[in-house]
């Protein structure tokens, strides 16, 4: 299935899906319209593509461009990386990030956070001794 996108994400796409093995025939599409900015064509033309990936039950819903095309390409990646997610668990790219994440938001150690103090003084320290001494301080 081609979609309106250049040749090599259209080519990434069917290669994603022939990876985690997902055919066109287990996804169910439905159109429905969609809301919000757009306009006229928003309000008249189903463009909000609902698809549902029938095996595992999952389903995604996609209306953030104008055209259906568009949306039907979005709503295939992003249903991939909710499989690739589900599939490979806590090695996805998606679990790595939110680990980060986590552990950027960690409340540091009590010792963690007095070396760092400890180690901001020290550079405190150097950077007095390194002061050039005026004429009113000698």
């Amino acid at each position: 299935m081609r979609f309106p996108v250049t040749e090599k994400k259209n080519d990434a796409l069917a290669g994603a899906m022939k990876r985690l093995g997902i055919r066109e025939a287990d996804l169910r599409e439905t159109f429905v319209r969609s809301g919000g900015p757009g306009g006229q064509n928003v309000n008249k033309v189903s463009t909000c593509v609902v698809l549902k990936h029938i095996p595992t039950g999952l389903s995604v819903r996609c209306q953030q461009e104008r055209s259906q095309a568009m949306n039907r390409f979005l709503a295939r990646s992003i249903l991939l990386k909710k499989l690739d997610a589900r599939i490979r668990g806590r090695e996805s790219a998606e679990a790595h990030r939110i680990a980060k994440i986590k552990r950027q938001k960690r409340k540091r150690s009590k010792r963690a956070k007095d070396k760092m103090l400890d180690a901001k003084k020290k550079q405190g320290q150097k950077k007095t001794l390194r002061r050039t001494v005026g004429p009113e301080e000698s």
